[in-house]
């Protein structure tokens, strides 16, 4: 059977994303409303605009493309998700998502990370061990377009890899099935992202048994 992975908002934004889940065969879940999500496997928080700062304490400096009522939807997401142990796949944003669930803050302004020209800058990562190494290696090339990260990690995140200027690439908490991710496997050149979703939906299938 298929699993189901949420993914808040309309499927048209978001093409990328329903492809790479139903290449790792999985079935991507759209709605607007957080409820559809009550019998899905797995939560996907796709990239998008920034977290509204004051819910990492912070005053807005260098934030854009808020969108207040999604951090909302997906912080309860996230809550439920948490709670009931399912796994999550933040990318991107979703990342920034998740370790401010966790209490966790960002910088808000980031140089050197950004898309030039609109297309994804490239750059290397190392990766320590833990449970994304067998999908990443201990050295890779990833794609970057974004101009925030994290800061001070939330309660039970940990670090997996970094950027050469040491900016973390990739967060696993210690406890629950929660990964997330920088950068963004869902338009990755070669295997590595393919990979990662592969592994998110095959910790999707374990945890249902």
């Amino acid at each position: 059977m298929n699993r189901r992975i949420f993914i808040l908002g309309g499927e048209d934004r978001y093409t990328n994303y329903r492809r790479a889940v139903e290449a790792a065969g999985g079935q991507a879940v759209f709605s607007e409303v957080p409820g559809a999500a009550r019998d899905c496997d797995g939560l996907l928080l796709p990239g998008g605009g920034d977290l509204e700062p004051w819910r990492y304490g912070q005053l807005n400096t260098a934030s854009r493309r808020l969108e207040p009522e999604r951090d909302a939807a997906e912080l309860l997401l996230l809550e439920q998700f948490a709670a009931a142990g399912k796994p999550v796949l933040g990318i991107c944003r979703g990342l920034q998502t998740v370790n401010v669930f966790f209490g966790g803050t960002l910088v808000q302004d980031l140089p050197n990370h950004g898309a030039v020209d609109g297309e994804d800058r490239l750059h290397p990562v190392r990766t320590a061990r833990s449970s994304l190494s067998p999908v990443c290696g201990e050295e890779a090339v990833v794609n970057s377009a974004h101009h925030q990260a994290a800061d001070r990690l939330g309660r039970g995140l940990g670090p997996v890899q970094w950027a050469p200027d040491g900016v973390v690439e990739a967060l696993e908490h210690r406890t629950l099935p929660v990964w997330a991710v920088q950068w963004h496997p869902e338009r990755l050149p070669g295997e590595m992202g393919r990979r990662l979703f592969g592994a998110f939906l095959e910790r999707c299938r374990l945890r249902q048994g």
